[in-house]
């Protein structure tokens, strides 16, 4: 009987990162608490993650295989991981906060009638009580909450990029329990037509080391062409505000910030980006930020590592020449 679950999901013969971030957290809580991982794989010919799960410190994997859920559909995978957990009997139930996590999060913890945390950043054992309590940011990242459940089961949604994956450790092994699964497609309410993938060049937003980001100081879908140039020399992704992509100047999933992208760069430059704290909160990770922008009150100074008041076009110029020279591409 695992104390923790958690649902893993693949991709491309390997776990997601996002798998990998929320079994990062059972483990930390099985050392907290003592109580083994436990670790949920829903689709279709799953059986070589099994391995990779315990690798990754799962100590229990349960399969749970069927044609229906070889991709995701909030009602089958609400129903089939309910069914585990009255088998399981977890004391928590960890989900990628993404947008599997945040649907079907709520969902299970009414099936379960349990306690549910969204987006929690931490968590620990409290000093005076030694109740396990969880912190969330919250007023857009400007404050942090404490959140301590007084009843258990408790299903949590962890904020992306707040964890580190843990180290795979080869030829360990664990409990493999195989779920049967009855689904009927007829009581499904919706169904996956289509699935695009988006193809992105380079490497992905949320898992770039540098991200280069541009708001609406950039006046128009121009300066992100410039920005593109500087990510190329840097090696790292292009993202924006909300403003600049509802603006329509680039696509939806560059957006950065509370209802976009969590991002946990070593570098985040922010172009002409004035910092609302939706966008804030979505490079609360970030291990250094420059903000580069013409308004010397703009709020993104305030939790930048270093300030440039400026024109952003010839910081950003400026920037790609000296690259170039320095590494020569």
């Amino acid at each position: 009987m695992p104390g923790t679950l958690i649902l893993a999901v693949s991709e491309n013969a390997g776990l997601t990162r996002n798998t990998l971030e929320v079994l990062a957290g059972g483990i930390k809580l099985k050392a907290l608490l003592g109580e083994p991982v436990g670790a949920a794989i829903l689709g279709r010919e799953l059986s070589a993650y099994v391995p990779l799960l315990f690798a990754y410190g799962a100590d229990q994997v349960y399969r749970a295989e069927h044609p229906l859920l070889e991709r995701y559909q909030g009602d089958a995978y609400a129903s089939v991981m309910h069914q585990i957990c009255q088998r399981a009997q977890p004391t928590m139930v960890f989900l990628a906060g993404d947008s599997v996590g945040r649907e079907l999060g709520p969902r299970l913890a009414h099936r379960l009638k349990a306690g549910f945390v969204a987006d929690f950043v931490d968590f620990d054992l409290d000093a005076v009580s030694g109740q396990l309590q969880f912190t969330r940011q919250t007023y857009g990242g400007k404050a942090m909450a404490v959140v301590q459940p007084k009843a258990f089961p408790v299903v949590a949604t962890a904020k992306l990029r707040t964890m580190e994956p843990p180290t795979k450790e080869e030829g360990r092994t664990g409990e493999e329990i195989r779920v049967e699964v009855a689904l009927e497609a007829s009581k499904l309410r919706t169904r996956v037509l289509e699935k695009v993938q988006e193809e992105v060049a380079g490497v992905k937003l949320e898992d770039a080391k540098i991200v280069v980001s541009g708001g609406r100081g950039l006046r128009g879908p121009e300066g992100f062409k410039v920005l593109e140039q500087l990510a190329q020399v840097l090696k790292g992704a292009v993202g924006a505000s909300r403003a600049a992509t509802d603006s329509g100047w680039v696509p939806p999933s560059w957006q950065v910030g509370q209802t976009g992208k969590s991002v946990s760069p070593d570098l985040y430059l922010a172009f002409g980006i004035s910092g609302a704290t939706q966008h804030v909160a979505g490079i609360s990770g970030a291990k250094n930020i420059v903000a580069i922008n013409t308004d010397p009150e703009a709020p993104i100074y305030k939790v930048a590592q270093l300030g440039v008041v400026g024109d952003w076009k010839a910081v950003a110029t400026k920037l790609i020449e000296s690259c170039k020279e320095l590494t020569g591409r």
